[in-house]
């Protein structure tokens, strides 16, 4: 059974799932993880998803403050065990319908080029590619995408 929550960066889950997350980037990332780990604290999380499937934490994201009119998405990961059943779409789709619900028109995000299955994510869920932004403007594995919501989608 799948069971989506909405919380923060202080969920116990959610801390433990990033913990994981920020294990398989050093592996990624390679020397610049140090680089890209500054950039992901959890302090300024305040919109957090969580995916359960029968009670086990196996997906998370969030996303914050990018501008007044933009959410960034953050801290998307998903259980190694859990990949290839669409919960990372399930996870977007969540932060999204919430970033609406809180007057956001948009979504940026930055991946590493390294990540193959985020990338296609991003490409499904039909975000554009964009010029790097932030701090990621010179980083050469760095690859940002932006989203901008219709009025359909603008409940």
């Amino acid at each position: 059974m799948i069971n989506i929550i909405r919380t923060n960066a202080e969920h116990k889950d959610f801390v433990k799932l990033v913990h994981s997350l920020n294990e398989y980037l050093k592996v990624i990332d390679g020397p610049d993880h140090v680089f890209y780990n500054q950039y992901n604290g959890l302090e300024n999380l305040k919109h957090v998803i969580l995916l359960y499937i029968n009670n086990t934490p196996a997906a998370c994201g969030s996303f914050k403050l990018f501008d007044k009119n933009t959410a960034e998405i953050k801290r998307m990961y998903t259980v190694p065990e859990f990949r290839g059943q669409g919960l990372a779409f399930k996870i977007l789709q969540e932060l999204e319908k919430w970033a609406i619900e809180e007057g956001f028109k948009s979504c940026v995000l930055e991946t590493g080029k390294r990540q193959d299955q985020a990338v296609s994510l991003y490409h499904r869920m039909q975000y554009i590619l964009t010029p790097n932004f932030g701090p990621y403007k010179t980083m050469s594995n760095s690859i940002c995408f932006k989203k901008e919501f219709t009025q359909n989608e603008k409940r």
